[in-house]
């Protein structure tokens, strides 16, 4: 996994072993984020609405530490299946709307993903948002079908 910060932006790339396709539904659909999408305990989806095209809306839901209540949503600004797909992050936490892109490159069956979470205001705006590794590491995990982290 390597790592790259910007000013405004967090960049984080990581290797797996499978598809595009597969990674890509991966990240979208609403029936796999919460198969993967962290911990119990820690940060966990539990629940994802997606109107995935150009405009539409998502959504997910679930808990944060100690069990807190959280939200996030935003809405697509690019998806070409399965190379990007492009959203807007709002959460419910009272942080200014931030952009989410992933990039994916297959090359004989092995995709790279690259996550760019970008538009933050200030660096320490952008320090609190360190799990894109450990998630990154998860989404791997479950594509590669290996026990979750």
């Amino acid at each position: 996994m390597t790592t790259a910060n910007a000013d405004d932006a967090i960049i984080k790339e990581i290797i797996i072993n499978a598809p595009a396709e597969r990674v890509f539904d991966a990240i979208v659909d609403p029936g796999q984020r919460p198969q993967w999408w962290g911990s119990p305990g820690k940060f966990q989806v539990t629940d994802m609405q997606s109107d995935l095209r150009p405009g539409g809306a998502w959504s997910m839901r679930g808990a944060g530490m100690g069990g807190a209540p959280f939200s996030i949503s935003g809405q697509y600004r690019a998806v070409e299946r399965p190379r990007v797909v492009e959203f807007t992050w709002l959460p419910d936490w009272h942080e200014p709307e931030t952009v989410v892109r992933f990039d994916l490159e297959e090359k004989n069956g092995v995709t790279k993903v690259r996550v760019t979470h970008s538009g933050f205001a200030k660096g320490a705006a952008r320090d609190k948002y360190q799990g894109w590794p450990w998630l990154l590491a998860l989404l791997r995990d479950h594509v590669q079908g290996a026990p979750a982290a």
